[in-house]
């Protein structure tokens, strides 16, 4: 069973991330895992922050010599702004006249204040921010190296930001480098240069008025073999598990798989994805709306989901609030933030991505050490072929 576990505070002292449960002998090292990092830092709307410092990690445990060893890999990204915050945030003493006591509606300041009884937000706000994202990213990228070994290939574009949308990219095997190397060069990391110029015009309206803008987008994994999740508990389906992931990511509030939602209003004939059959090719699809998930399990098409992002809630012209101490009427806490992070939360679905299809695939080819479960997964692509007719072509 494949377990991932993050900790840290947005100014603390370092993120930390575990994973447990990966096969012994998978090639890591920290170059690969900063490329994710970096890419996470960058997009048109960021904040200042990423202007302060370049996320970089440490392994400090469960690699020896660039292989993993099969027991717990952890991973720290140090805050290099903590000692501007060590009097703020020390685990021990700490500066008492920076209180936070203006809750900003959208954020867990005011909910995560009652659910633990803190007087001082800063103990929710610290926690509840998407600067965790970032140790998501690098433990995904950990998992985004193993899937790799099976010719697995994870990508990710930005649909819409505020009210400009754009037209998703089809995504297949030998466009997908293509593809991710014109989104990685967007500013918004959008595949339509047209698009991409709108919507920086629409994050720059927006600093300008002081607010902040959600958006959406894409994210898939190319090379998913049939049979990951299952029909037989709720809680198995990967639907239903990629689902959970996404939503987790900060300021996600809705999560399409597939077409999800244009198929909630069209006929079933224009829904669902005909089955056909060739001497050649074997069983094959000629569409993918259902996103490559069928009744909880992976169905051999590309995994792909669509994510929604509320604007963030931090705003430079801050909502009304009220002041927990006086309960006076009062405008909103302003912590440093970004206008639009729909492009960083983009790379953040695809370590979700990596993360929720290598836990699937872990469970079904499970082994202690690499070769294992490369025999394991091999024995299956060969039943598949042999008695299903399906041919693997996208690898």
């Amino acid at each position: 069973m494949l377990r991932l576990l993050t900790a840290g505070e947005s100014h603390g002292q370092a993120l930390a991330g575990i994973i447990e449960g990966l096969p012994a002998g998978l090639d890591i090292d920290a170059r690969y895992i900063n490329r994710q990092l970096a890419r996470r830092q960058q997009g048109y709307g960021r904040g200042a922050r990423m202007k302060i410092e370049q996320d970089e990690v440490k392994i400090i445990s469960g690699v020896r010599g660039g292989k993993t060893l099969g027991s717990p890999v952890t991973i720290i990204i140090e805050n290099l702004n903590y000692p501007e915050w060590e009097e703020i945030m020390a685990p021990e003493s700490i500066r008492t006249d920076r209180v936070v006591e203006r809750p900003r509606p959208g954020h867990a300041d005011l909910a995560g204040g009652m659910k633990y009884g803190h007087a001082d937000l800063r103990n929710v706000l610290e926690r509840a921010s998407a600067r965790e994202t970032a140790v998501r990213v690098a433990l995904g990228a950990v998992c985004r190296k193993f899937l790799e070994k099976f010719g697995i290939q994870i990508y990710s574009q930005v649909v819409s930001i505020g009210s400009v949308v754009a037209a998703p990219v089809p995504v297949e095997g030998e466009n997908i480098e293509r593809l991710m190397a014109q989104v990685d060069g967007s500013p918004v990391r959008c595949f339509e240069d047209e698009k991409t110029r709108e919507m920086i015009q629409e994050i720059d309206r927006a600093r300008a008025a002081g607010e902040s803008l959600g958006g959406s987008f894409e994210v898939g994994a190319l090379g998913i073999p049939p049979g990951l999740g299952s029909y037989a508990q709720w809680d198995r389906r990967l639907d239903s598990r990629l689902a959970a992931g996404l939503m987790s990511i900060p300021a996600i509030k809705a999560v399409e798989i597939g077409e999800g939602l244009a198929g909630a209003g069209t006929p079933g004939s224009g829904v669902h994805d005909e089955i056909f059959y060739d001497t050649d090719m074997g069983l094959e699809r000629g569409t993918n709306r259902a996103g490559g998930i069928e009744g909880g399990v992976s169905n051999g098409e590309t995994v792909w989901a669509r994510a929604y992002m509320k604007p963030i809630p931090t705003l430079m012209r801050p909502l009304a609030s009220v002041n927990i101490s006086t309960w006076q009427a009062e405008r909103a806490q302003v912590e440093r933030s970004d206008v639009c992070a729909v492009p960083a939360a983009a790379v953040v679905g695809e370590a979700v991505m990596a993360w929720m299809m290598a836990e699937a695939f872990l469970e079904k080819f499970s082994g202690d050490n690499l070769e294992q479960v490369k025999l394991n997964y091999t024995g299956y692509m060969q039943y598949l072929r042999k008695v299903w007719k399906w041919i693997r072509t996208s690898s």
